[in-house]
């Protein structure tokens, strides 16, 4: 098992000690969606720390859009439930980076990748994501190759 897969695992036993509801039944979330992504497939395979930390930011952008979608439809109660299991989630994801960190991170990716233009998007998007690695979101990572590439 991964190392980051034992420590939601120790931290789930140690909010349910503690009666905390809120992370107890986060951390359950996370540790079923991990669980489901094992044995997604024709094989059961052990996630590495990568795959884990993939898996809990595809649940921190869905509890991110479900509190948006709450607060519009005037539901605050349900956008705050969200917005708390979303604070719990991030504890876990490394630290987002800056909308500077970011453009210089992505322009040195794609220079690197040698694509120039919008033909070779692709190619500039996985050397894109690779170098970000986690730390921004991917509509964000995209927007800005597209700015790249169609500057170029």
């Amino acid at each position: 098992m991964g190392a980051l897969k034992d420590q939601l695992q120790a931290d789930l036993t140690a909010a349910m000690r503690a009666r905390d509801s809120v992370r107890s039944g986060s951390l359950r979330m996370a540790l079923a969606a991990v669980t489901t992504e094992e044995v997604a497939g024709t094989r059961h395979r052990e996630l590495t720390d990568d795959d884990v930390l993939t898996v809990i930011a595809r649940e921190a952008k869905k509890r991110k859009e479900a509190a948006t979608a709450y607060l519009d439809a005037d539901r605050p109660e349900l956008a705050a439930k969200e917005e708390a299991e979303l604070a719990v989630l991030e504890a876990y994801l490394p630290r987002q980076l800056s909308d500077d960190e970011l453009e210089a991170t992505v322009r040195a990716a794609v220079r690197e990748s040698g694509a120039a233009g919008m033909p070779q998007l692709g190619l500039a998007m996985k050397a894109a994501r690779q170098a970000v690695a986690g730390r921004a979101d991917g509509a964000r990572v995209a927007a800005l190759v597209r700015g790249i590439l169609a500057g170029s």
